[in-house]
């Protein structure tokens, strides 16, 4: 389990997961479960991109009625980020000449994102226009780790902008990584015809930037699970679990 603290807490998951394979339920609502209210968002309606405002997650808006507000620093990170994300930032920052007129953090979530993105030249990008590239995991968003100058305006994709959370003082607006590419490259927050223009350029490698990486294609890991075993002892377990829940 490459230094995991407990190798056969991870075979018990890997037992678990192969029992719900075998046989798999989805979670339902109850028939005829009162919900206590509902929304409904009509996706078609949505012009341009939404954040959240400092500091609050629930004070969003869109980016027009905002305004072009000066950015300080920005962060593309967090569990709420995924491989494409990365790239696609790192498609914009490639056309980007010199240093950055923001400090820009990025953080992939994880260590085989990292591996793939420093494989395919994007950490290259990143170096070359000035960004902090962090260790893989929650950097920013923790709020414990590395942290943003105080009373900087911030533009982050992470989860929450809670005041100070992320830098004493800061004011942290939370949107998209191409948005938070963007206000790296200009600075500010981009009008929205700026941001569709530089998100438009984009579309021609739309599908070769926004592929996933999944483990059971990823070389790296597909050889070390073929010399994984797991006893029948934990297998059992994880029979007798998955009968009790869906019983």
């Amino acid at each position: 389990a490459e230094g995991y603290g407990d190798a056969r807490t991870l075979k018990r998951r890997i037992a678990a997961m192969e029992e719900w394979l075998a046989n798999p339920v989805l979670m339902e609502a109850d028939k005829g479960a009162q919900y206590h209210k509902v929304y409904e968002i009509d996706l078609a309606t949505i012009k341009e991109p939404i954040l959240c405002c400092p500091n609050d997650p629930d004070d969003a808006k869109t980016l027009s009625e905002i305004g072009e507000e000066k950015i300080d620093e920005v962060f593309i990170g967090s569990c709420m980020t995924n491989i494409g994300h990365f790239r696609a930032a790192g498609e914009l920052l490639k056309s980007f000449n010199g240093q950055l007129p923001t400090r820009l953090w990025v953080a992939p979530p994880t260590k085989m994102d990292e591996a793939q993105l420093t494989a395919e030249g994007f950490y290259s990008i990143y170096g070359k226009v000035g960004a902090r590239t962090e260790m893989p995991g929650c950097s920013l968003c923790m709020g414990n780790q590395a942290r943003v100058a105080d009373k900087a305006t911030v533009v982050s994709t992470s989860t929450r902008n809670f005041p100070n959370r992320l830098g004493q003082g800061a004011n942290v607006y939370l949107a998209s990584a191409e948005l938070a590419a963007i206000a790296a490259i200009l600075g500010k927050l981009p009008t929205k015809a700026e941001y569709m223009e530089l998100y438009n350029s984009l579309a021609p490698k739309k599908d070769q930037t926004y592929s996933y990486l999944n483990f059971d294609q990823y070389e790296d890991y597909t050889k070390k699970a073929k010399d994984v075993e797991i006893g029948a002892d934990i297998k059992a377990g994880a029979k007798e679990a998955y009968a009790a829940q869906y019983a």
